[in-house]
């Protein structure tokens, strides 16, 4: 593993999120994350999760992020709750969906 370089200024950056080789692995890694966020019921973005518990970056992130909330949809889970700024630093205030954990979601926890 390499080591981080301090910036200029003595701060010490943030490591990235490692990447996943294997979309079914991935799955099973964030999965928990997201069954947990829905049981509390808050409105929550995909980035807010995903930055909150650290999880790893998918093999394809242009696509599989979206696959992974329409799988938590289908499953019941989360609901469309309405639109966003991207809390995601690169994506530059760009709207994003919001979701919500569905009364199933918060049963299933209980």
């Amino acid at each position: 593993m390499a080591a981080i370089q301090p910036a200029l200024d003595g701060t010490v950056p943030t490591p990235p999120r490692t990447r996943s080789d294997d979309y079914e692995t991935w799955i099973e890694a964030v999965w928990p994350a997201f069954v947990a966020a829905a049981a509390t019921g808050r409105t929550f973005t995909t980035y807010e999760i995903a930055d909150q518990h650290k999880l790893p970056e998918p093999p394809d992130p242009a696509h599989h992020w979206g696959r992974l909330m329409t799988l938590l949809k289908d499953e019941g889970y989360i609901r469309t709750a309405g639109w966003a700024c991207s809390p995601r630093p690169t994506a530059h205030h760009s709207g994003v969906r919001t979701w919500k954990g569905t009364a199933a979601a918060r049963r299933a926890a209980a």
